[in-house]
């Protein structure tokens, strides 16, 4: 595909008119990352942001005692590091590939520059940032006021329905950095994935997820406590 292709199929740009979006390609660049590089640091100046095209990225922050917490992690398609480019300001997080990661890299001045001649692109933005703003909103809401099994029954709906609601489905990051995700440590996920198994919630084989009880596992992601 070409890179014209790629950015119309992007959550941030896709419906744009043709014309708008040969201007995007036009200033984009294909960046490729190899697992475990740094595409940018926190603190370090937002001069652009990325269209990922294949593979995975974790966007994370890390506390003073060196502590990861994975804010999220993006797929093909997905754009990051776009909130800090319109402020000129610097990223708020870490972004690093989870596996060999290719991206189109669009410049903040390029950008800038396309929307000020083009006011659609700024409204798709504006619909992108709400939408990450209310994700956000929701891990602080799960971070502060859920424990973890809450969390994790919320994070395997959300993987469910990611994948058109089907029962099954494949975690597609380690279960170390899905503790991460999650705000825990890896022997608290594995007990609490053990129990949810053992209460016929959840089937687990490797990485594979089999929801056994979806209406439990809704009722435990509202709040309801996990049996012990």
């Amino acid at each position: 595909m070409t890179a014209a292709e790629h950015l119309a199929r992007s959550v941030l740009f896709e419906g744009l008119p043709q014309d708008q979006i040969q201007e995007l390609a036009a200033i984009s660049r294909e960046q490729k990352y190899s697992r475990g590089q740094t595409l940018f640091s926190e603190g370090g100046r937002a001069n652009g942001f990325h269209v990922l095209i294949s593979g995975r990225i974790k966007v994370f922050k890390l506390s003073l005692d060196g502590k990861e917490q994975i804010l999220h992690i993006f797929g093909p398609g997905e754009v990051f590091g776009e909130v800090p480019v319109f402020a000129g300001g610097r990223y708020p997080a870490h972004a690093e590939a989870l596996e060999a990661v290719v991206t189109l890299f669009i410049p903040r001045d390029a950008f800038v520059a396309l929307v000020r001649q083009e006011p659609f692109l700024a409204l798709n933005m504006l619909g992108i940032l709400s939408r990450r703003l209310r994700i956000f909103t929701h891990l602080i809401e799960d971070l502060s006021l859920k424990e973890v099994p809450g969390r994790l029954a919320a994070y395997l709906l959300y993987l469910s329905d990611r994948n058109d609601r089907s029962a099954s489905f494949e975690l597609d990051i380690t279960k170390g950095q899905l503790a991460s995700l999650l705000g825990t440590i890896p022997e608290t996920l594995s007990r609490i994935l053990a129990r949810m198994s053992q209460q016929d919630l959840i089937l687990v084989e490797g990485k594979k997820i089999t929801i056994q009880n979806r209406e439990a596992l809704g009722s435990l992601a509202a709040g309801e406590k996990l049996i012990t």
